[in-house]
């Protein structure tokens, strides 16, 4: 909604609907600043380590060309989305969208409302499982760049399972996940997003230090040779796919929007912090992707930390790793948030007070039991099936066409009434088919990779 109609809205904005749940008002004091950390924290997680090993697939022609092309197609489809955020309604006048299941019921009915609610929170679940998953591999690795540090870079350095690390790890997001939603996370999302600032900075650091150590760039036009054809096409697949959703936070885009203030319109803020993120997302991206590759050329590992690219100096290895670890307990919540509010606002629940020493806290019997019964889910998800995170993988890719191409291409042309067969309607419509083609090719490498994997 441009300026105009944002000032025509105005004067029902003291009546303004706060969802299609009819929740009431919320104090809104976001900025492009608290925008911007809570997308940095959502986009930039521990897979920025792993680009490196997507460029080495890719090679030096393809690599960049797809990270920026991605870059791109987020840009897009984000700026689609928060156009969404503000409706109006025949019956109910301007309405605030503030969660993306809420803006597909209303631009496209109830039938696509059960489908995309079903494949988000399914989608936000597994997040929550790889999140977790991820942060056992990064404290154990701490454990193992001290081992090697004592012994040697060719000890054996085996360590226990990452049961107990996980369980830490959840007992924490047992706390987190109290917070009552995004208008009150925005310091846990600047730690975060320093946080993986850090790391990544790290990452780009060692990955040129290695370079001018080693006096030459390595890598090739092409990428890592394979020993057939096929090997390489599937390669090229599952590198494209991490790239592509390495980008996109559409799932939690418009809980983002609905903390910012107004005026200006929550939308033209939404767009800049979205640009702004998005360019500084895809530089630490370009830089430890190609950085990682030029250091390592056909021996890039997965992860340039906890795939042990490097081994010296132990300390900062360590510190970035619980670096990582620290932006995931932010990342969790980013993640989660649209659940628990989802659940918030659906189910509800009756408040208690509890005393505590010298004061009294109100605590929301639901919410406690639910999120607490979420966060155990994961973890326990995580405990028993360690290697859920290939098949949430798989999953992902099947999932991202739909809810992050398809649902906001459909509720843009609905909100503005795009005239079919328009320039305007074909353009977004072939945005919409590329990215559709893009997508069934990145998941078909990701399945290859999966049941490879398990033959293997």
């Amino acid at each position: 909604m441009g300026s105009g109609d944002r000032q025509a809205a105005e004067p029902l904005l003291g009546k303004l609907s706060e969802s299609s749940s009819g929740e009431h008002t919320v104090k809104r004091t976001g900025t492009v600043w608290t925008a911007m950390a809570h997308i940095i924290t959502a986009v930039i997680g521990s897979g920025v380590l792993s680009l490196a090993w997507s460029v080495a697939q890719l090679g030096w022609a393809g690599g960049p060309a797809a990270m920026v092309f991605f870059a791109g197609v987020t840009a897009v489809q984000s700026s689609l989305i928060a156009d969404c955020y503000i409706s109006h309604d025949p019956e109910r006048g301007v309405v605030r969208n503030r969660s993306y299941v809420d803006a597909v019921r209303l631009y496209l009915g109830e039938k696509s409302h059960l489908f995309c609610c079903f494949f988000l929170n399914f989608s936000l679940f597994g997040t929550g499982v790889v999140y977790t998953l991820t942060s056992a591999t990064s404290m154990r690795a701490i454990q193992r760049s001290n081992c090697y540090h004592r012994e040697g870079h060719d000890a054996a350095c085996s360590v226990g399972g990452d049961g107990y690390y996980m369980l830490l790890f959840g007992l924490a997001q047992v706390v987190l996940s109290q917070i009552p939603g995004f208008h009150d996370m925005t310091g846990l999302s600047v730690f975060a997003a320093a946080m993986s600032f850090f790391y990544a900075f790290v990452g780009v650091g060692l990955g040129l230090a290695k370079v001018i150590s080693n006096g030459v760039i390595m890598g090739s036009i092409g990428g890592v040779p394979m020993v057939s054809t096929p090997q390489k096409v599937w390669r090229v697949s599952q590198a494209v796919g991490d790239i592509l959703f390495a980008y996109p936070f559409s799932l939690v885009l418009l809980e983002i929007e609905d903390t910012l203030r107004s005026p200006p319109p929550e939308n033209e803020t939404m767009k800049k912090a979205t640009r702004a993120s998005i360019v500084i997302t895809a530089f630490f991206y370009l830089c430890c992707g190609c950085l990682g590759y030029a250091a390592f050329g056909d021996g890039t590992p997965g992860n340039l930390l906890t795939g042990f690219g490097f081994y010296e100096p132990y300390w900062l290895i360590d510190l970035d790793n619980l670096c990582i670890v620290l932006h995931l307990l932010g990342g969790y919540q980013v993640y989660t948030q649209p659940v628990f509010g989802f659940a918030d606002r659906h189910f509800g629940g009756a408040a208690f007070d509890v005393k505590l020493p010298g004061t009294a806290r109100r605590v929301n019997a639901f919410r406690l039991c639910f999120r607490t019964a979420f966060v155990a889910a994961t973890t326990a998800l995580a405990v028993w099936f360690p290697y859920f995170n290939e098949v949430i993988g798989l999953l992902g890719a099947f999932t991202f066409w739909p809810l992050a191409i398809y649902f906001p291409v459909e509720m843009y042309l609905t909100r503005n009434k795009v005239e079919p067969w328009s320039r305007q309607w074909l353009a977004i419509h072939a945005f919409s088919s590329v990215c559709f083609l893009i997508c069934v090719f990145a998941s078909v490498g990701s399945a290859v990779g999966v049941f490879g994997s398990e033959t293997s």
